[in-house]
């Protein structure tokens, strides 16, 4: 039997389900060997590989996000804000969707490196063009601080769109590690200038200079150091027409992608100033660092994935429903603990003057439990070749967000505007999990009835011990008893539910940590 008949027998073993990732593990670790690499041994070590690397990461840019919080006004945080979404919006332009199209597999894409220069000589002469755009129109309309911001992170953006090509060829072969050490490497050098700067009295260049390592990182790694691809242009008019032709349909998605992003910072920036925007832009930033332990690794790696099981629903229903699973019950657990200790947080790490952002806080949680199954969702409709059937759900998002921003933002303020955020990620993760039935089998029940029950047990149960030993919050104790009582209860509640679900999560856990 060969490597990958065996992996498929114990994937769909139906009387003892066993988890995608931990099915690998085993099989490895029994001692068998194979010549060729499956999709699932790729899969699981280029999944090690970026939960390392973002776990480390994540660490480093928290302890960087902490120290320039304090260092720094509120209002700088809030022009740096508003330039990175007008640049963010901006550039959907730069990509155009050529990176799925690259990914999906087609007969214009089967060559790799003849795929690679096209996709490298489009990226070139948009980068170009977008560059130049950007650079006038920003002289022409802005002054001041957010005219320097713009120009910057613009510039040093097109600038690491050069470092699409090779970043896609391995995403296309599933190999990751690179990609996970420039992850590490780009946190550990951009927190490094960025607090050298602001101890030095900088305010925001501090937060611009991340921009401009973060960029010089990238290429050097990819092009420099035993490069992983090298760069050449190629002009052939049946790979451009099908690049383009691919980038139109996944341009419209992305676009609403950047929009939905980013337009609740333009809105806030524009109708409630800089400082509003400096609270609710940290209120974003320290809510998602959760999805960055587990979701955005293994996002992008599924993305390679599920583009090589797209023509075996079952094996692909099972990759999927065992990521989303994983994803939610890790989303839900980080998400829980951090409302909980939101005051804590906020009042002992960040300073005083960051507590007007707790409330907003909160309510921003609702990424860290939502948007990983959102991601993935995504990367299963691109995988597929069918991008478009994303574009639907995020117009329906897009109008849900603009009516909650302009009804709830004058009245609430950012707490308006966090609110119509999450009505907007609610809405459009129903109606991709409903889309996506066509492509896979999952239920609805069992992704997301145990942890839901276990979020709201554990949260009560916590706040009950909280009143029952009449702590006050905004202490170091009540943090260790909130982090002992909720982590316990979350996992005993998901123990009783779904006992040999939560040991196979677990497992996959530790099993990354150990390799």
């Amino acid at each position: 039997m060969t490597f990958d008949e065996e992996i498929v027998k114990m994937v769909l073993n139906e009387n003892e389900p066993c988890p995608f990732l931990q099915c690998i593990h085993s099989y490895l670790q029994n001692g068998l060997q194979s010549v060729k690499k499956s999709i699932a041994e790729r899969t699981i070590t280029s999944a090690t590989w970026n939960m390392i690397a973002s776990l480390a990461a994540v660490i480093v840019l928290f302890v960087r996000s902490v120290m320039l919080s304090r260092l720094l006004p509120v209002a700088t945080f809030g022009v740096y804000g508003f330039a990175s979404a007008i640049a963010t919006m901006a550039a959907i332009l730069l990509n155009f969707g050529l990176t799925g199209a690259f990914l999906h597999r087609a007969p214009e894409t089967e060559n790799e490196d003849d795929a690679a220069a096209t996709h490298f000589t489009l990226i070139t002469l948009i980068a170009l063009g977008w560059t130049v755009t950007m650079v006038a129109g920003t002289m022409l309309l802005t002054s001041g601080e957010t005219q320097l911001a713009i120009i910057v992170i613009a510039v040093t953006s097109a600038l690491a769109q050069l470092s699409q090509t090779p970043r896609a060829i391995l995403l296309r072969r599933v190999v990751h590690r690179r990609l996970a050490i420039i992850q590490f490497t780009n946190a550990v050098l951009t927190t490094l200038a960025a607090l050298t700067l602001a101890w030095l009295g900088a305010t925001l260049w501090a937060l611009l200079v991340t921009n401009l390592v973060s960029m010089m990182v990238t290429l050097g790694m990819l092009y420099g150091w035993k490069p992983v691809w090298r760069p050449h242009f190629r002009w052939s008019r049946p790979e451009l027409r099908y690049f383009l032709h691919f980038g139109s349909r996944t341009f419209l998605s992305s676009a609403l992608l950047a929009i939905l992003d980013r337009i609740d910072d333009l809105w806030t920036g524009f109708f409630l100033g800089n400082t509003a925007l400096g609270f609710y832009s940290r209120s974003y930033t320290f809510a998602t660092y959760p999805r960055r332990v587990l979701a955005t690794p293994i996002n992008t790696v599924t993305v390679g994935a599920y583009a090589e099981l797209k023509y075996e629903r079952r094996r692909l229903s099972q990759a999927f429903f065992r990521t989303a699973a994983l994803l939610l019950r890790t989303g839900f657990f980080l998400g829980g603990l951090l409302a909980l200790i939101a005051p804590e947080f906020i009042g002992l790490l960040l300073g005083e003057k960051w507590l007007p952002m707790t409330n907003v806080f909160r309510l921003m949680l609702v990424f860290a439990l939502l948007d990983p199954i959102k991601a993935t969702v995504a990367s299963l409709f691109v995988a597929v070749g069918q991008p478009e059937q994303v574009i639907r759900a995020r117009l329906i998002q897009l109008l849900v967000l603009a009516v909650g921003l302009f009804g709830l933002g004058p009245k609430l303020g950012i707490i308006g505007v966090a609110l119509a955020v999450d009505a907007m990620l609610v809405t459009g993760i129903g109606i991709l999990l409903w889309k996506a039935r066509r492509h896979v089998d999952i239920s609805l029940t069992r992704l997301f009835a145990a942890p839901t029950i276990a979020l709201f047990a554990s949260m009560m149960t916590t706040y009950g011990a909280v009143l029952l030993l009449a702590l006050s919050e905004t202490t170091w104790l009540s943090i260790l008893l909130k982090l002992g009582v909720f982590t316990l209860s979350y996992l005993l509640i998901l123990l009783m539910l779904e006992r040999s679900q939560t040991i196979s999560i677990l497992k996959i856990i530790k099993s990354s940590i150990r390799h």
